[in-house]
């Protein structure tokens, strides 16, 4: 068993230095501690049968996320809020995210409008309720 303990920590500025016995900070060599060329790794990932890289036809069959899924967690929205923010109705948004059924090409120009300008959108809503 290895008892050699290295101890890191993350700078503010983003640089991880290892923290040496006596409280002194030390910077990482900048080599890896193993280097691999490019073949090295492909044969590694390809020998273990729990990180090989897919095949053509695993990739086509793999689940992806809907994009829709991905736009409303990274505004922090719940579907809830989504749908009543963006005016989307609620079963429609469940129904994108789970995969049964996919924008059509006027849902798919709305949701790249909110991607671009969130905020836009909903002031542009917000107003043509005002009138």
């Amino acid at each position: 068993m290895n008892t050699n303990i290295t101890t890191a920590k993350m700078r503010s500025d983003g640089t991880v230095v290892e923290v040496l016995t006596d409280g002194i900070e030390r910077a990482f060599p900048q080599q890896p501690v193993r280097p691999m060329t490019e073949a090295a790794i492909e044969a590694a990932a390809a020998a273990d049968p729990d990180a090989r890289p897919m095949t053509a036809a695993e990739l086509k069959k793999a689940r992806r996320i809907p994009r829709i899924k991905t736009l409303r967690r990274a505004l922090g929205l719940t579907q809830e809020e989504f749908a009543g923010r963006y005016h989307v109705p609620l079963g429609m948004l469940r129904d994108w995210e789970q995969g049964r059924t996919e924008p059509d090409q006027p849902a798919r120009a709305y949701l790249t409008v909110i991607a671009h300008d969130p905020d836009g959108v909903c002031r542009a809503l917000q107003q043509s309720q005002a009138v």
